[in-house]
């Protein structure tokens, strides 16, 4: 785990202590039938109590009001891990990493990074852990998650806000790119350069921001009269040279293309350009590539990749500012909040009805 500060914390920075001692050790001693001293250890998390018994003690605390004396002063950017595709081999997430830090850092919070690899067999120890720390706030990003995981992290009890992912089974407020409305723009922009062949470059990982905008897409196609063909339908692997593998398999056996490809994002349409570009195919004259993210070499690239831009930052800074609304005002509803993005008009995509 690597601690990264972002400021140290202001007093009264919230105006009030978000965290009173409700109910004295003792009285917890009285219910639960552990020593005063038991309980203290499994409230201040110490070693040496049974987790069985930190369990029990920890939700008697919690029933009888104790929360005890220390206040919320650090978020935890937690990154679920599921897969690894998607969160380990692109630089989108650390920009919206670097938005929680500068937020963080107004609001007089400090910043624990941490991963959590569903597929280890020690996640649910790991898990615990996180849950019971009442000092934390958490930003959970969400973006390998499918709705069957969502149970596995219902059991936070202080502020959550999940990133990058919305189920309506969690109790948490959630911050996320409008995924439908933005693919429906990137859809239309090829159909108004007079695309009307248009393929789909796939993340064969189909997280949920895939699926919807793959919603939004066929949406625009549809709007305007046309349909997905299924051989133009791409699975590739969402990572840059996945991508590049896959795409490069694609196009041994394929002897005819769509005039354009709608790539679920960047790290898939940088990788499939690649591949086209070595099996001969000149882009955009042959084939009009968009993509979804606009990453930082998105605008070096060869040629430069038209895309949706995604304002990475602002979705972190949202993130912190939803948990410090929670802390304050705990009563609050849930809010789930959709982020716009831009289309950013490069030269990977050429004007067919010119």
């Amino acid at each position: 785990m690597t601690q990264v500060k972002a400021g140290l914390p202001r007093a009264g920075v919230f105006g009030k202590e978000t965290a009173r001692l409700k109910v004295s050790v003792r009285k917890i001693s009285e219910v639960t039938g552990f020593s005063p001293a038991t309980v203290s250890h499994a409230l201040n998390h110490r070693k040496g109590v049974n987790a069985e018994t930190a369990e029990k003690i920890l939700l008697a605390a919690q029933e009888l009001g104790y929360y005890g004396e220390k206040r919320i002063n650090r978020v935890k950017f937690v990154i679920i891990k599921k897969q690894g595709f998607v969160v380990e081999d692109t630089p989108f997430f650390p920009q919206m990493i670097t938005g929680v830090e500068k937020e963080a850092r107004l609001r007089g919070l400090d910043v624990t990074l941490t991963h959590l690899d569903m597929k280890s067999p020690s996640f649910q120890d790991q898990l615990k852990e996180l849950e019971q720390d009442r000092s934390s706030a958490y930003i959970l990003l969400g973006t390998e998650l499918t709705r069957e995981d969502a149970p596995s992290i219902r059991d936070f009890t202080t502020p959550v806000v999940v990133v990058d992912y919305w189920d309506p089974e969690l109790p948490y407020d959630g911050i996320m790119i409008n995924n439908v409305d933005s693919a429906i723009l990137a859809g239309q922009y090829l159909i108004d350069h007079g695309h009307r062949s248009i393929g789909y470059l796939k993340g064969s990982l189909r997280i949920r921001p895939f699926v919807s905008r793959q919603v939004g897409f066929c949406e625009a196609l549809r709007s305007a009269g046309l349909t997905l063909e299924k051989r133009f339908e791409v699975p590739l692997t969402p990572t840059m040279d996945g991508a590049y593998a896959d795409m490069r398999m694609y196009l041994a056996g394929q002897k005819e293309l769509p005039g354009a490809f709608f790539a679920d994002n960047d790290m898939i349409a940088l990788g499939a350009m690649k591949a086209m570009w070595e099996a001969g195919i000149r882009i955009p004259e042959d084939v009009s590539v968009i993509g979804f993210d606009d990453l930082p070499y998105s605008s070096i690239s060869n040629p430069p990749l038209t895309t949706m831009r995604v304002p990475k930052q602002m979705m972190g800074r949202l993130a912190v500012r939803r948990i410090v609304s929670k802390i304050e005002k705990p009563e609050e509803p849930r809010i789930k909040i959709q982020v716009c993005t831009e289309l950013v008009a490069r030269e990977s995509v050429r004007n067919a009805g010119a």
